[in-house]
């Protein structure tokens, strides 16, 4: 681990160890500690007292120059050896003299031993007399180290604060994590995690506990006891962790978020799931469900909560509350949410575009359960009528000045059941969670993001789409010719289906990989039902092409609400440093993504599906 000494690295370490047991030590670090930690004393002179942390470093081992005189290093030499082989001769001995004078390391080449019962006659006497003395001054030097660790381990753990841990998200500064109140530092495990290291580096920094709650595999004794190795501390019972927003703030009540969201911007909160996170899955896990909020979070109690349906001329509007909504048939399906500004980081490099910088995460998938649209439109006396209308949506969400969310989509639409329009109450298996509309949202398969309306209060229909600054002013392609001073929202239709999408999920662009062979991942998704039939992927940048490999997830023929993963493996061609790797994709109509996003970019940054590029280098084989 970090922070040893060059002797460190050859303990072998345990988990009841790394909480300050001692590390066991090997035989030849045993040999060779013993016989540097042989401190020896003239009678004028002290043995100097090992310093806690420095015990067994190399720079803490001071030797006098004299014992480098002619005749000391043989005599040195025969203290290290005595250790072992003479260690259960001196464990036998029952009692020691309490002082040892020994003739080493000293100057005076007069000085004589004043210990006469350690001195002995003859040439084998003598030597077995050394042998004894260096025996048990190993000795001694192994219960003084066994006792500094013993009182190590007594003492009191190492306490950091979060503000530390934070400083320490990096290679530079070293990786630390936590993991309820302790504090591991894992830098040496980052490429060992089986999960690769940019997984375990999302982690950096904070804690543990949400990464393992996605990945409940972690959660295991096994696991557990390697992560032990690496603790260094314990978290300061005092840090506590940052105080909220003050009452007063229309955000102080926002709920926790996962660390692994990419932030896009805090008030209100929208954030996107990481490219390496984004496809782990078919399906989304919920803490990691792109979010997308327009003003602050309700905090909605569902004892209380009435979904106001307004009725037909002459008909009578219904208030219902979440057990009505249960008595109405649960459908359930698998659909796709895609914000409109996906990609938008994109159409910003080719030319500045007002909006959140989102890069390829502003879409995720979720099975979704609730009661169908149609069903409630029909409870309340609505039908289809031939002149056009609108179902018009509103949010419990609301600005200081009490303007509410809200957006429309086509009675035809919002009355087809092939359409599958739900009023969902469940996401994945469980209530929805408040950021993505706890109690009630709207799910519109097939339809952009902003018409997937989030903790409903309120449904009409009306002869006109809604009157909502996010459904008239916003949410609108326009030509690349179009700016701020000469657009105009009124000329354009408001966005309702999504255009053929796809993306590259891995590797990420700047990467290196290793040559011999790439796999190259993302998603493709196409709005209105159509089904992806084909993704092409390309590694010279377009030059040449290869059909990936689409997953085998079910598409129903015009209910193709759910993404396609797909991947490509293809060997790396010889001699390349880099690949410039392109995606398409391609929809059962046969539309199909533009190469660039010069012909498509406008001012609001929106409908941004041009070939993804992916830039990566190739690391060469040795």
């Amino acid at each position: 681990m970090a922070g040893g000494s060059n002797e460190g690295r050859e303990w072998s370490f345990t988990p009841a160890q790394r909480h300050g047991a001692g590390p066991a030590l090997s035989p030849a670090v045993a040999e060779r500690r013993a016989g540097k930690a042989a401190t020896v004393q003239t009678p004028n002179q002290k043995a100097a007292s090992p310093k806690p942390g420095t015990l067994g470093s190399p720079s803490s081992q001071q030797v006098s120059p004299a014992c480098n005189a002619p005749g000391r290093s043989d005599t040195m030499l025969l203290l290290q050896r005595a250790v072992v082989s003479e260690f259960r001769q001196a464990c036998r001995l029952k009692s020691t003299p309490s002082k040892l004078c020994i003739r080493a390391c000293s100057t005076n080449d007069s000085f004589q031993p004043q210990c006469p019962s350690l001195t002995f006659s003859g040439n084998n006497s003598s030597t077995r007399g050394w042998r004894v003395t260096g025996t048990l001054l190993g000795l001694g030097a192994v219960l003084a180290y066994y006792d500094y660790r013993c009182k190590a381990a007594q003492e009191s753990p190492r306490i950091y604060t979060r503000e530390e841990v934070r400083s320490h998200s990096s290679p530079e500064t070293r990786i630390w994590v936590t993991l309820g109140s302790e504090v591991f530092d894992v830098t040496e495990f980052v490429d060992l995690h089986p999960g690769g290291p940019s997984k375990l580096m999302l982690a950096a920094g904070g804690p543990l506990e949400p990464f393992w709650a996605l990945y409940a595999v972690h959660n295991q004794s096994h696991v557990r006891e390697i992560l032990a190795q690496y603790k260094i501390g314990e978290l300061s019972p005092e840090d506590k962790v940052p105080s909220t927003l003050k009452t007063s703030d229309p955000y102080a009540d926002d709920p926790i978020r996962h660390p692994a969201l990419k932030v896009n911007s805090q008030r209100p909160f929208n954030a996107e799931p990481p490219s390496e996170l984004l496809t782990e899955n078919y399906i989304t896990p919920n803490p990691i469900f792109f979010t997308r909020n327009h003003l602050p979070v309700p905090n909605l109690d569902p004892e209380t909560y009435r979904l106001h349906v307004v009725g037909p001329p002459g008909g009578q509007s219904l208030s219902l509350s979440l057990d009505d909504l249960y008595q109405f048939p649960k459908h359930e399906i698998t659909v796709t949410l895609q914000c409109a500004g996906n990609r938008r980081s994109e159409m910003t490099q080719f030319k500045e575009v007002r909006g959140l910088e989102w890069s390829t995460g502003a879409i995720s998938t979720a099975h979704w359960a609730g009661a169908r649209l149609c069903d409630v439109l029909a409870q309340a006396g609505h039908q289809l009528c031939e002149t056009e209308a609108h179902v018009c949506f509103e949010g419990l969400d609301s600005d200081p000045t009490g303007t509410a969310y809200g957006a429309s989509i086509p009675l035809a639409r919002a009355m087809d059941p092939e359409a599958e329009v739900l009023l969902a109450y469940e996401m994945n298996g469980q209530p929805l969670p408040r950021d993505h509309g706890f109690p009630v949202r709207v799910v519109v398969p097939g339809v952009v993001g902003a018409r997937h309306v989030k903790w409903l209060g309120k449904l009409s229909v009306e002869p006109e789409e809604s009157y909502s600054h996010w459904q008239r002013r916003d949410y609108k392609g326009f030509s690349p010719s179009v700016d701020w001073d000469t657009v105009d929202f009124d000329s354009a239709p408001s966005i309702q289906e999504l255009p053929v999408q796809s993306a590259i999920t891995e590797p990420k662009d700047g990467e290196t990989v290793e040559s011999g062979e790439v796999t190259v991942k993302g998603y493709a998704w196409s709005g209105g039902g159509r089904a992806v039939i084909r993704v092409d992927v390309s590694l010279d940048g377009g030059l040449t092409w290869q059909v990936a490999e689409l997953d085998e997830e079910e598409q129903r023929p015009r209910k193709a609400w759910a993404w396609r993963l797909w991947q490509l493996q293809a060997p790396v061609p010889a001699g390349k440093k880099e690949l410039n790797i392109v995606c398409k994709a391609v929809d059962d109509s046969y539309n199909v993504q533009p190469d660039t996003v010069a012909p498509i970019w406008n001012l609001r940054g929106v409908l941004s599906n041009a070939w993804h590029r992916v830039h990566v280098h190739v690391h060469a084989a040795p």
